[in-house]
């Protein structure tokens, strides 16, 4: 009976070791698979953020729904956008990431963790992940959220009816020149409408054009190539700039190429007294459209020939008496204008071709007059007195009780473009202009950009000085930036990627990669 006792205790003893054993084994195997992931796993899609942004897209972070909000994106008025991608990829993360903070649910104010600063700048992707990240940021729900036909009053310009065949030689667009302009004649149907056209036809209350606007591939390729048939200087400025005519009745405004690349602005230089930058007119352009904004007209790089495109067809006669020959053989000229426009600031080709911004020219002012509007952060261009917002604190309490900043979306319109600004290193935002037909309730121009990507080596944190005094950003604006600080569509790799479209990249980069850098 002992015996028997004593066998069953062994088998139960040899039982519970093997089964602890085993055990053992089994928490070493789950330990050593759990080790290999990673610490933290990617959230949820949070598809309840992209619902309320969908009914609340331009509301504000402390700024309540005002009486007329715009839309997010717009029907096109004339043609439809074919190129646009059927459906939205990728979802929204979620928006208590690391660094940034949010309090007070709708009446939210934005906080930073940290310094802004540079990061170190790592080896280049391949342009192939760049497009890539490009193609999936403007493929992202933020920038493809569905938005109502916009009301006819929301145009900014319209088309004559049609007209009785007695009365269509007053309504012919007539040729002041056989030679030089193209011989057409423009019905309602937009086909038969140049690009430059397309895009004045398309501006709405809320935008200059669509986010996926198959016309500005044909529009900037105009800009880039099209024969040039007049050049004179436009007037006011401080430096020198051209009005440039295409066959087609299309304008551009032209800024010359006055310093490299990545030549960085002097230290002691004040922000008034800096060179306009055409590299700067292009990437500002991609810049406003990457951020979603489309408040700056299309920009394109080109190659001018000085002699043959400028100086045999301008008609400008004080412009014609500036040209020269340097010393080693280069075209030059300099125009007439308050600052910039002597023989020491001269643009010269190279020794003919001179590199150019040509942006594409807004309606007429006899079409669709523009107010200008006093920038209330403007600085105050004395090299030794302060604005009023550098010296009071609660600055902008008493903007904010001012009109038109005291209701609407003004507020937070002028915050994006501080944004913008900052991004690109742009101390010279003195004023800004609207389209008078939509009074106090529509979208800032972002114009007049050649000041911007002087440094790369210092961030200007005064540009940030009203959204630091308000606390105040648009939701869809705060959510982009947040989307453009993970490495899947990080800013520099995207803004590479929309650069290398434009024709003078093929000269150099248009921003260097130090510039690029800077923008993370």
């Amino acid at each position: 009976m002992i015996r028997c006792m004593r066998r069953r205790s062994r088998t139960i003893c040899l039982s519970l070791a093997f089964i602890t054993i085993f055990l053992h084994l089994l928490l070493a195997l789950t330990s050593l698979s759990i080790y290999h992931q990673p610490c933290d796993p990617p959230p949820p899609p949070r598809t309840d953020i992209l619902r309320v942004l969908a009914h609340t897209s331009y509301t504000s972070v402390g700024v309540g729904r005002g009486p007329a909000e715009p839309p997010t994106d717009t029907l096109q008025r004339h043609f439809s956008n074919k190129d646009a991608k059927g459906g939205a990829k990728g979802h929204i993360q979620t928006l208590s990431d690391k660094g940034w903070s949010v309090k007070g649910g709708e009446n939210a104010s934005i906080s930073l963790a940290g310094g802004v600063g540079h990061h170190d700048s790592n080896q280049a992707e391949p342009l192939e992940s760049d497009l890539s990240k490009l193609e999936a940021l403007f493929d992202h729900p933020l920038y493809n959220i569905p938005s109502p036909a916009v009301p006819e009053e929301d145009w900014l310009l319209k088309v004559k009816p049609k007209v009785k065949a007695i009365e269509k030689s007053s309504q012919m667009w007539v040729s002041a020149s056989q030679e030089a302009y193209e011989d057409v004649q423009w019905t309602s149907d937009s086909n038969s409408h140049p690009p430059w056209l397309r895009f004045h036809l398309n501006i709405s209350r809320w935008q200059l054009y669509l986010h996926r606007d198959p016309n500005m591939e044909p529009l900037t390729q105009q800009l880039a190539t099209h024969r040039i048939v007049s050049a004179v200087q436009k007037s006011g400025g401080t430096q020198l700039k051209l009005v440039m005519s295409f066959p087609n009745y299309g304008q551009a405004m032209l800024k010359p190429m006055k310093q490299e690349r990545d030549e960085e602005t002097n230290y002691n230089l004040y922000y008034f007294s800096d060179f306009e930058r055409h590299n700067a007119e292009i990437a500002a352009f991609h810049l406003d459209r990457i951020l979603g904004y489309r408040r700056v007209p299309p920009v394109a790089g080109r190659l001018v020939d000085v002699v043959k495109e400028i100086k045999d067809i301008t008609t400008d006669r004080k412009l014609a008496r500036t040209f020269f020959t340097s010393p080693v053989g280069n075209v030059c000229f300099y125009g007439q204008c308050s600052y910039y426009c002597s023989t020491e600031h001269a643009v010269c080709g190279r020794p003919r071709h001179l590199e150019a911004s040509l942006a594409v020219m807004l309606p007429d002012l006899s079409l669709a007059s523009r107010r200008t509007w006093r920038s209330p952060w403007r600085r105050s261009y004395s090299r030794s007195k302060l604005a009023k917002w550098e010296t009071e604190p609660d600055y902008c309490s008493t903007v904010k009780k001012t009109p038109p900043y005291d209701k609407g979306t003004r507020l937070v319109d002028f915050m994006d473009m501080v944004i913008l600004d900052f991004l690109m290193g742009n101390m010279d935002r003195h004023h800004y202009e609207t389209f008078e037909k939509f009074g106090n309730n529509t979208f800032l121009l972002h114009l007049d950009n050649g000041r911007a990507f002087g440094r790369h080596s210092k961030d200007e944190p005064s540009i940030l000085a009203p959204l630091e005094q308000c606390c105040r950003i648009r939701r869809s604006t705060w959510l982009r930036l947040r989307l453009l600080s993970l490495p899947q569509y990080r800013l520099s790799d995207v803004m590479r990627a929309s650069l290398f479209s434009d024709p003078l990249h093929r000269v150099a980069p248009l921003l260097s990669e130090p510039h690029l850098a800077a923008l993370n």
